[in-house]
């Protein structure tokens, strides 16, 4: 299982809730980021699942895929804040 994932299931985050949060990444990042502010994570392993993506931003793309989303989404969106 992808390490992401991973930490939020540990936190009894549902897989529900997880994919809304993908497909919320997919369309708006920084909505993304607010959801993830609200799922209760303690904020040391919210720091440690920060570094983790920084360290391996591989591991976001892996989750989209092992969530069944379009990561294509995802690089658009990326675009979108980039300009």
């Amino acid at each position: 299982m992808n390490p992401i994932l991973a930490i939020l299931k540990e936190h009894k985050v549902s897989d529900t809730q997880i994919k809304d949060l993908f497909q919320t990444l997919t369309q708006n990042p920084m909505a993304a980021m607010a959801i993830i502010g609200q799922l209760g994570i303690p904020p040391e392993k919210l720091q440690q699942l920060m570094a983790l993506v920084m360290q391996n931003p591989a591991l976001i793309k892996e989750a989209v895929v092992e969530l069944g989303l379009d990561f294509s989404k995802v690089e658009a969106a990326k675009a979108q804040l980039d300009k």
